[in-house]
Protein backbone atom coordinates (compact mmCIF):
# COMPACT_ATOMS: atom_id res chain seq x y z
CA UNK A 1 0.00 0.00 0.00
CA UNK A 2 1.34 3.46 -0.86
CA UNK A 3 1.67 5.87 2.01
CA UNK A 4 -0.13 9.13 1.38
CA UNK A 5 2.13 12.16 1.53
CA UNK A 6 1.22 14.21 4.54
CA UNK A 7 0.72 17.93 4.32
CA UNK A 8 3.33 20.04 6.05
CA UNK A 9 3.15 23.79 6.39
CA UNK A 10 6.83 24.04 5.44
CA UNK A 11 7.46 20.91 3.35
CA UNK A 12 11.13 21.67 2.59
CA UNK A 13 12.53 23.68 5.51
CA UNK A 14 16.18 23.54 4.42
CA UNK A 15 15.35 24.65 0.89
CA UNK A 16 13.09 27.38 2.26
CA UNK A 17 15.88 28.71 4.47
CA UNK A 18 18.33 28.61 1.56
CA UNK A 19 15.88 30.38 -0.72
CA UNK A 20 15.33 33.07 1.93
CA UNK A 21 19.07 33.65 2.44
CA UNK A 22 19.98 33.51 -1.25
CA UNK A 23 17.27 36.03 -2.13
CA UNK A 24 18.62 38.49 0.42
CA UNK A 25 22.22 37.90 -0.67
CA UNK A 26 21.38 38.35 -4.35
CA UNK A 27 19.64 41.65 -3.62
CA UNK A 28 22.32 42.71 -1.12
CA UNK A 29 19.82 44.33 1.21
CA UNK A 30 17.98 43.81 4.47
CA UNK A 31 15.17 46.20 3.57
CA UNK A 32 11.82 45.25 5.04
CA UNK A 33 10.28 44.81 1.59
CA UNK A 34 12.96 42.34 0.52
CA UNK A 35 12.75 40.43 3.79
CA UNK A 36 8.98 40.15 3.31
CA UNK A 37 9.40 39.08 -0.34
CA UNK A 38 12.12 36.54 0.58
CA UNK A 39 9.90 35.07 3.29
CA UNK A 40 6.92 34.92 0.92
CA UNK A 41 8.96 33.17 -1.77
CA UNK A 42 10.61 30.82 0.75
CA UNK A 43 7.17 29.83 2.02
CA UNK A 44 5.14 29.59 -1.21
CA UNK A 45 7.61 28.09 -3.73
CA UNK A 46 8.20 24.88 -1.70
CA UNK A 47 4.43 24.52 -1.20
CA UNK A 48 3.87 24.80 -4.95
CA UNK A 49 6.61 22.35 -6.00
CA UNK A 50 6.25 19.83 -3.16
CA UNK A 51 3.93 17.65 -5.23
CA UNK A 52 6.53 17.43 -7.99
CA UNK A 53 9.08 15.70 -5.79
CA UNK A 54 10.01 12.10 -6.43
CA UNK A 55 11.13 10.09 -3.44
CA UNK A 56 14.89 9.68 -3.56
CA UNK A 57 17.17 7.35 -1.63
CA UNK A 58 18.86 8.85 1.39
CA UNK A 59 22.55 8.95 2.11
CA UNK A 60 23.20 6.03 4.41
CA UNK A 61 26.94 6.59 4.84
CA UNK A 62 27.74 10.33 5.02
CA UNK A 63 31.44 9.83 5.75
CA UNK A 64 31.77 7.66 2.66
CA UNK A 65 29.92 10.38 0.72
CA UNK A 66 32.51 12.91 1.90
CA UNK A 67 35.31 10.54 0.89
CA UNK A 68 33.64 10.09 -2.53
CA UNK A 69 33.44 13.87 -2.97
CA UNK A 70 37.15 14.25 -2.19
CA UNK A 71 38.01 11.37 -4.55
CA UNK A 72 36.08 13.03 -7.37
CA UNK A 73 37.82 16.36 -6.72
CA UNK A 74 41.20 14.65 -6.86
CA UNK A 75 40.23 12.80 -10.05
CA UNK A 76 39.13 16.06 -11.67
CA UNK A 77 42.51 17.66 -10.98
CA UNK A 78 44.45 14.63 -12.25
CA UNK A 79 42.24 14.24 -15.34
CA UNK A 80 42.69 17.94 -16.17
CA UNK A 81 46.44 17.41 -16.28
CA UNK A 82 46.10 14.23 -18.36
CA UNK A 83 43.80 15.92 -20.87
CA UNK A 84 46.15 18.93 -21.09
CA UNK A 85 49.08 16.63 -21.90
CA UNK A 86 46.94 14.74 -24.42
CA UNK A 87 45.75 17.88 -26.17
CA UNK A 88 49.19 19.49 -26.26
CA UNK A 89 50.66 16.33 -27.78
CA UNK A 90 50.11 15.01 -31.28
CA UNK A 91 46.41 14.77 -32.02
CA UNK A 92 46.98 11.56 -33.95
CA UNK A 93 47.51 9.75 -30.64
CA UNK A 94 43.95 10.45 -29.49
CA UNK A 95 41.53 7.57 -29.84
CA UNK A 96 38.04 8.90 -29.08
CA UNK A 97 35.28 6.38 -28.63
CA UNK A 98 32.04 5.38 -26.99
CA UNK A 99 31.59 2.75 -24.31
CA UNK A 100 28.50 1.25 -22.67
CA UNK A 101 28.91 0.73 -18.94
CA UNK A 102 26.54 -1.84 -17.39
CA UNK A 103 24.85 -0.42 -14.29
CA UNK A 104 24.31 -2.22 -11.01
CA UNK A 105 22.41 0.75 -9.57
CA UNK A 106 18.88 1.51 -10.73
CA UNK A 107 17.69 4.51 -8.74
CA UNK A 108 17.59 7.92 -10.40
CA UNK A 109 19.69 9.88 -7.93
CA UNK A 110 22.69 7.51 -7.81
CA UNK A 111 22.61 7.13 -11.62
CA UNK A 112 22.50 10.91 -12.01
CA UNK A 113 25.42 11.31 -9.61
CA UNK A 114 27.40 8.66 -11.50
CA UNK A 115 26.69 10.30 -14.86
CA UNK A 116 27.59 13.72 -13.42
CA UNK A 117 30.82 12.38 -11.96
CA UNK A 118 31.82 10.93 -15.31
CA UNK A 119 30.99 14.22 -17.06
CA UNK A 120 32.83 16.34 -14.47
CA UNK A 121 35.99 14.32 -14.95
CA UNK A 122 37.76 15.78 -18.01
CA UNK A 123 38.24 13.37 -20.87
CA UNK A 124 34.90 11.61 -20.42
CA UNK A 125 31.30 12.67 -20.76
CA UNK A 126 28.15 10.68 -20.10
CA UNK A 127 25.89 10.76 -23.12
CA UNK A 128 22.80 8.77 -22.20
CA UNK A 129 21.23 6.24 -19.87
CA UNK A 130 19.23 3.42 -21.41
CA UNK A 131 15.49 3.49 -20.79
CA UNK A 132 15.70 0.38 -18.62
CA UNK A 133 18.48 2.03 -16.55
CA UNK A 134 20.87 -0.85 -17.22
CA UNK A 135 23.48 0.99 -19.30
CA UNK A 136 25.32 4.30 -19.08
CA UNK A 137 26.75 5.43 -22.42
CA UNK A 138 29.99 7.37 -22.18
CA UNK A 139 32.21 9.15 -24.68
CA UNK A 140 35.92 9.12 -23.91
CA UNK A 141 38.37 11.54 -25.46
CA UNK A 142 41.07 8.86 -25.47
CA UNK A 143 39.68 5.32 -25.26
CA UNK A 144 42.73 3.07 -25.14
CA UNK A 145 41.22 0.15 -23.20
CA UNK A 146 37.43 -0.12 -23.09
CA UNK A 147 37.37 -2.78 -20.34
CA UNK A 148 39.79 -0.80 -18.17
CA UNK A 149 37.56 2.28 -18.43
CA UNK A 150 34.44 0.26 -17.55
CA UNK A 151 36.23 -1.38 -14.60
CA UNK A 152 37.52 1.98 -13.39
CA UNK A 153 34.08 3.62 -13.48
CA UNK A 154 32.39 0.68 -11.79
CA UNK A 155 34.94 0.28 -8.98
CA UNK A 156 35.95 3.90 -8.48
CA UNK A 157 32.54 5.57 -8.77
CA UNK A 158 29.60 3.17 -9.00
CA UNK A 159 30.57 0.88 -6.11
CA UNK A 160 30.92 3.74 -3.58
CA UNK A 161 27.62 5.28 -4.76
CA UNK A 162 25.95 1.91 -4.34
CA UNK A 163 27.26 1.73 -0.79
CA UNK A 164 26.48 5.40 0.03
CA UNK A 165 22.82 4.98 -0.98
CA UNK A 166 22.42 1.32 0.00
CA UNK A 167 21.15 0.24 -3.41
Amino acid sequence: MDAKPRFRLVPMPVQSALLFVVWLLMNNTLAVGHIFLAATLAFTIPLLVNGLQNPQPTVRKPLLALRYFLLVLMDIVIANMQVAVLILGPLKKMQPGFVAVPLDINQNLPITLLASTVSLTPGTVSCDVSEDKRWLYIHALNLVDEQALIHSIKTRYEAPLKEIFGC
